[in-house]
């Protein structure tokens, strides 16, 4: 009769490589997981930064002539429940050449309206605003220019 051995079990061998196995697989799931949530994070906040810069842009386009457009970029960041300071704002207008055929430059007015010329409403007046918006946490930027014309 042979002897039967039903009953043998696992050597401590094979219960170290499964135990090892187990953490490699599940070491690879939650690094898979952990980069995943970080993503999804940064997404996220690409897309809120995206919609506050649109409506900054909206604001600034649909705003009355001014020589500062900087609170309605301000604005739009409070909308979203964001310090003022995440939206920078940058005004300038074109100064045409003395020359036709040459190009004209685009130039900061004075501190308190960078976006005229001698800090004074003219007519024909053409303005660049460039709006950078930083999200709470740093990690995304964006920015856009909107061009503002009597012309």
């Amino acid at each position: 009769m042979k002897p039967r051995h039903l009953d043998e079990g696992f050597s401590l061998i094979e219960v170290v490589i499964v135990i090892m196995l187990m953490g490699i697989v599940i070491i690879a799931v939650l690094t898979a997981v952990i980069t995943s949530v970080a993503t999804s994070a940064v997404t996220r906040s690409g897309a809120r930064v995206e919609t506050v810069i649109v409506n900054a842009a909206d604001r600034v386009n649909r705003a009355p002539k001014s020589c500062d457009y900087s609170a309605y970029a301000q604005a739009a960041v409070q909308t979203e429940g964001w310090a003022a300071s995440a939206a920078t704002v940058t005004q300038e207008y074109y100064q045409p050449a003395i020359d036709p055929t040459s190009p004209g430059t685009w130039t900061a007015g004075p501190t308190s309206s960078p976006a005229c010329p001698a800090g004074a409403l003219t007519d024909l007046l053409v303005q660049r605003v460039s709006v950078t918006v930083r999200s709470p946490d740093g990690r995304v930027r964006r920015s856009i220019q909107v061009v503002k014309s009597d012309v």
